[in-house]
């Protein structure tokens, strides 16, 4: 089947089509999406960056002292549990937001990007409490403003902040001939350094050895986490005396000012193994689960030309034919197909403020309380029965379909093949949020109607001829969400 090019961004490139919406099927236009994303700030953090930081430094700083005064004795379950709650009410409110963004944008290629870094460098809000609060933060601070410029500024950015840091113990790991290690007894941890070669950079299989991770590993010795101003801070007595080889290049701190860090992710960021690594990633995200080298070479190429610079690398993906050819070769993602459910259902800002505020008024929360003072026991029941209702179409969903937001399984982030998202359970949980959708929101287009605003001359006409036989709205919108147009981009 071909597609017109409009149709073909919105889904492959975008999160699907909206009704009223207008979608350029130009890599122009869609790269134009890039600066206008960058200079806007996101729905997340709910109280922005600055307040952000305060909240998370100041759950970390009861959580200290709540831990402090359980080591002497004098433990105090109700403050943790308060804190507990509110970290979650905090994640959740976030998580939210970041479905509004996703599904009230225009920039759907900004947006998909975006979910591309988060996934590329994955953090977990699971990881401590304070990371609830974190991890947002971390996608609106480092990923976001910096994924249209070089790679090495944005391999920077996300390396170096705190939610890496802690996600993966880089606070725990000193040199083995530091100061730290001789008086504590503590020892070098290598997660970060792996990950860093084999996520982030050069890749699996690119020929790296274990002794090129311990050395990446001692190179980023002595970064650690100021918890009081949630910054990451170099510490000498944490690191490792130089020299330290790695992939050909001795590092030392020749300057003492603990900068080999930076070096080494500057000659990360340009090696050309990373180069191939990551175009190659790009094209299995939006485009085919076996990527074609024709086009990762391109990439390849352009990465080489520019020094790195993203967006010229998105451009030369944009720009090769088969960007545009050969539709329906990814299966959409948890998160990608709920969005674009919701968009195609053409969801207004105020329905799902809506679900925001049901979910708000969920037990022991300030809200649900007050409406219970206010209301009775009955109008507290009806409020838990909003709250499962939003759940169920948004957050729990994702959980039960396998991509529960800023949750990844592993730092690999989540898979990105149709193998994964095929199997009989993750189709049976897209059928029945496309049944429940469909009847929530699904009255006011008739089933053809709504085939044409979510699929477009992307429906094939077997698909047509099914729903115009529907014997109702629910039925028929059902089996639009459940569709294989659907459900592939």
């Amino acid at each position: 089947m071909v597609l017109s090019p409009p149709t073909l961004a919105a889904i492959r490139f975008g999160y699907g089509l909206r009704p009223g919406e207008d979608v350029s099927g130009d890599a122009d236009a869609l790269l134009a999406q890039i600066d206008k994303g960058v200079s806007e700030k996101p729905r997340f953090p709910r109280e922005g960056l600055t307040g952000r930081v305060e909240t998370a430094t100041r759950i970390q700083a009861v959580l200290a002292a709540e831990a402090k005064a359980r080591q002497a004795g004098k433990p105090n379950e109700d403050i943790r549990k308060e804190v507990q709650r509110e970290a979650q009410r905090i994640y959740r409110q976030d998580a939210m937001a970041r479905i509004a963004q996703a599904l009230h944008s225009p920039m759907g290629f900004y947006e998909r990007l975006a979910s591309f870094w988060v996934d590329h460098f994955s953090t977990s809000v699971l990881k401590t409490l304070p990371m609830r609060a974190i991890v947002p933060l971390y996608e609106a601070q480092a990923i976001r403003p910096n994924l249209g410029g070089s790679f090495s500024k944005l391999l920077q950015a996300a390396i170096l902040h705190p939610a890496m840091l802690i996600y993966l113990d880089q606070n725990q790991s000193v040199g083995p001939d530091s100061i730290a290690a001789r008086r504590s007894g503590r020892g070098l941890n290598e997660n970060l350094g792996r990950e860093l070669l084999e996520l982030h950079t050069l890749g699996a299989g690119s020929g790296y050895t274990q002794d090129d991770v311990r050395a990446a590993a001692l190179v980023l010795t002595g970064l650690a986490v100021d918890n009081r101003a949630l910054e990451v801070v170099y510490r000498p007595r944490l690191a490792e005396a130089g020299p330290i080889s790695l992939l050909g290049r001795t590092y030392q701190d020749d300057e003492g000012d603990g900068q080999d860090h930076i070096l080494m992710l500057e000659d990360l960021a340009a090696n050309p193994k990373t180069a191939q690594h990551v175009s190659r990633k790009l094209v299995r995200h939006f485009i085919a689960d076996d990527p074609p080298d024709e086009v990762v070479q391109t990439m390849v190429d352009a990465w080489t030309k520019s020094q790195g610079n993203l967006s010229d690398v998105y451009r030369a993906m944009l720009q090769h034919p088969r960007a545009w050819s050969d539709p329906g070769q990814k299966i959409k993602k948890p998160f990608e197909f709920v969005v674009s459910g919701f968009r195609a259902l053409d969801l207004p800002e105020k329905s799902f403020a809506t679900l925001v505020s049901d979910m708000d008024n969920e037990d022991e929360s300030p809200i649900g309380k007050a409406m219970e003072m206010a209301g009775g026991a009955a109008a507290r029941e009806n409020a838990r029965r909003r709250a499962g209702r939003a759940n169920a179409i948004t957050l729990g969903a994702l959980q039960r379909m396998g991509e529960p937001i800023w949750q990844p399984p592993s730092p690999a982030g989540f898979a990105d093949e149709a193998l994964v998202w095929l199997a009989p359970g993750q189709l049976s949980e897209r059928i029945a949020w496309s049944r429940l959708i469909a009847r929530i929101f699904g009255q006011k287009m008739g089933p053809s109607e709504f085939l044409e605003a979510a699929l477009g001359d992307a429906a094939r006409p077997e698909t047509r001829q099914i729903i115009s036989q529907a014997p109702n709205k629910v039925h028929g919108i059902t089996m639009v969400l459940a569709s294989p147009e659907f459900n592939r981009r």
